[in-house]
């Protein structure tokens, strides 16, 4: 039985909504890492990440996703933490070339329903990441939040790479963001990817996600199958882990819809990402579906306008 809910006052409704904005952005920050210090050598080598290839080969070629990929979350007491493995039609050269380079970081997640602003510059030889998050409607960029990540080339090679953002804050309790993507060629047109992200959240963080648990977030879920429903279809993770794996999809999509313009004329780049990154959420529009087409192309263009206007 579906148990009831009592109104909310308008005034706490309008309150609720601003916190349930942020919480958005904190759970797109699909996008943190598991700490570089704590993984040795071997973890961050190619023969590792070919050796999770292989192991992970029956469920890269039989799942819900019709696509190589796989995703897993891991939640603590005070950090969340998701993973995507993906094999991609793209020569690791074309993979390495493109998220070398924090630049292509910021065309690559503004194509994220909730980026709304990202620009990268070097600061004594540290190359820095400006992002501005927000709602999933157009908004100035003095009203979305700020995280400011440090870009770093952990290693690079022939057939090998580690890159990572990390940020000490974020909004509403979080804290120690890290992002980490490494990619290792497989044969000679393909490349295997490894996304990891992860955040720290305090006690008033926490809060704010259960009232977004309880509320507008209620209903939404991730993609890892727990069982099944009664009439026979999948029954899906919810929860904090279904706002991470729901997240981690939207930016592993905007990978593949960034690699997948780089062939294309440039003048045409932009437009052939959003509309690749839309089309590919809508194939998982039980998880993923937020707005029309219209809405977000209209949406992006805007903010990418915005994003290459003059400093």
């Amino acid at each position: 039985m579906r148990e009831s809910h009592v109104p909310m006052p308008k005034i706490a409704q309008k309150t609720l909504l601003t916190w349930m904005t942020l919480l958005g952005v904190i759970c797109w920050l699909w996008v943190g890492m598991a700490h570089a210090a704590a993984d040795g050598p071997e973890t961050n080598s190619a023969a590792s990440l070919r050796a999770k290839y292989q192991a992970l080969a029956p469920q890269l070629s039989n799942n819900q996703f019709k696509r190589p990929l796989y995703i897993d979350s891991v939640e603590t007491p005070s950090q969340l933490r998701g993973d995507v493995y993906a094999l991609v039609d793209y020569p690791f050269a074309v993979v390495n070339q493109a998220f070398n380079d924090p630049d292509h970081w910021c065309d690559m997640l503004i194509l994220h329903i909730n980026t709304k602003y990202c620009h990268a510059s070097t600061n004594q030889a540290v190359s820095l990441l400006e992002v501005r998050i927000g709602k999933k409607d157009y908004q100035p960029v003095g009203q979305a939040s700020p995280v400011d990540f440090a870009y770093r080339v952990a290693t690079t090679t022939p057939e090998y790479f580690d890159v990572g953002l990390s940020a000490k804050t974020g909004p509403l309790g979080t804290s120690d963001y890290r992002i980490r993507l490494e990619a290792v060629a497989i044969q000679s047109d393909k490349t295997f990817l490894h996304i990891t992200y992860s955040y720290a959240y305090n006690f008033s963080g926490r809060l704010a996600m259960q009232a977004y648990l309880a509320t507008i977030g209620r209903d939404k879920v991730g993609f890892s199958v727990t069982g099944t429903t009664a009439s026979g279809p999948p029954d899906y993770i919810g929860g904090v882990r279904g706002v991470v794996e729901r997240n981690t999809m939207r930016y592993y999509l905007a990978i593949d819809a960034y690699l997948g313009a780089e062939s294309t004329p440039p003048a045409q780049q932009l437009e052939k990402r959003l509309q690749s990154w839309f089309t590919a959420t809508e194939l998982y529009a039980r998880q993923l579906h937020e707005m029309d087409r219209a809405a977000y192309l209209d949406m992006k263009r805007r903010e990418y306008r915005r994003q290459q206007a003059p400093q």
